[in-house]
């Protein structure tokens, strides 16, 4: 998928569950519709972030392995998600 982001987040050295929860605050300032790249640690973080935004409802576009960091691309859904 070549969908350029709209926004790029660095998380490389936020730990977990850190790194979700800055992620999850940033999408929902985000518009509807809106794709982020975040970028983050191989191991846990990689493993971790996307499963857990999937849980919550946001679409993972992508992952791409880039030089010791994963590039994640998630989209914010058009529809109001509720906790």
């Amino acid at each position: 998928m070549s969908s350029l982001p709209d926004d790029q987040l660095d998380l490389r050295g936020t730990p977990c569950p850190i790194n979700f929860v800055r992620t999850k605050l940033y999408l929902e300032k985000m518009a509807p519709g809106a794709l982020l790249e975040v970028w983050l640690d191989p191991g846990e973080p990689i493993e971790q972030v996307p499963d857990s935004l999937t849980m919550e409802g946001y679409p993972i576009e992508g992952v791409e392995e880039r030089d010791r960091y994963f590039a994640l691309k998630v989209r914010r859904p058009h529809q109001h998600l509720h906790d």
